[in-house]
């Protein structure tokens, strides 16, 4: 009788154990998730100030305008389902996108001079800002959770219910040599 409740006693904590690894193993990965949607809340705002900053090119150079319509156009979401990979495609389309938009902007004084195109370029970069600090929060995020998914005992759990490690987000390329947007 008594091997029978010792025998309940230790399933029953292996239940609880597991279910508390679980729990933490979803909530951590639900904070990536979080830090995820945040950094695509904030790359849409940079891609509408970007829009904006297009919008004034348009009656400089029209070429250049129409390129940099295109770059817009292939802006997609970045939610909590996004994968590092898909975040960091979106960086460099928007760095390529600022880079032309300096371009414009030393051939065309004018534009550059213009009270519209410096309050615009102080909230592109305030908003890259932003991303630069969610991006630190989302590696932070990130390196939690695959804690969980790779220590022992969790590690368990997390090959049980599937939990698999996420990726950083990469400082994208060429950030070193992006020119001065002021």
């Amino acid at each position: 009788m008594t091997a029978i409740i010792v025998i309940i006693a230790i399933v029953l904590l292996a239940v609880l154990w597991l279910v508390s690894a679980q729990r933490k193993l979803v909530s951590a990965d639900e904070l990536c998730k979080n830090s995820l949607s945040q950094i695509g809340v904030q790359l849409n705002s940079r891609w509408d100030a970007l829009s904006a900053l297009v919008d004034l090119t348009k009656g400089y150079n029209e070429h250049e305008y129409n390129t940099l319509r295109d770059i817009i156009a292939q802006r997609t979401a970045v939610g909590r389902n996004s994968s590092a990979a898909e975040v960091n495609a979106q960086e460099e389309k928007i760095t390529a996108a600022l880079r032309q938009i300096n371009v414009v902007a030393e051939q065309y004084p004018e534009l550059k001079a213009s009270e519209m195109y410096s309050k615009t370029m102080e909230s592109v970069n305030q908003y890259e800002n932003q991303v630069r600090l969610s991006r630190m929060t989302c590696n932070d995020a990130v390196t939690k959770y695959n804690r969980l998914v790779r220590m022992f005992p969790d590690s368990i759990a997390a090959s049980i219910f599937g939990f698999r490690e996420k990726e950083y987000l990469q400082e994208p390329a060429g950030k070193t040599e992006m020119p001065s947007m002021r």
